[in-house]
């Protein structure tokens, strides 16, 4: 009866790691709702300083 005890440990790893994942979860759902949110009118910081349209070529291909 090998099999029933081998299934047995995989269905502890499985419920282990879900464990593990909804601890992680409920994580970052925790540090998401600490971070300061911005206000009506600022700019988003991951792209302040872009520019849209074509981009200068660097000096490399300006030779």
């Amino acid at each position: 009866m090998q099999g029933r005890s081998t299934k047995r440990q995989k269905e502890m790893a499985r419920a282990q790691k879900q464990r593990e994942k909804d601890a992680k979860k409920a994580e970052r759902k925790t540090e998401k709702d600490q971070r300061p949110t911005r206000g009506p009118g600022e700019e988003d910081p991951d792209i302040a300083g872009i520019v849209p349209g074509p981009q200068p070529l660097p000096d490399a291909f300006n030779t």
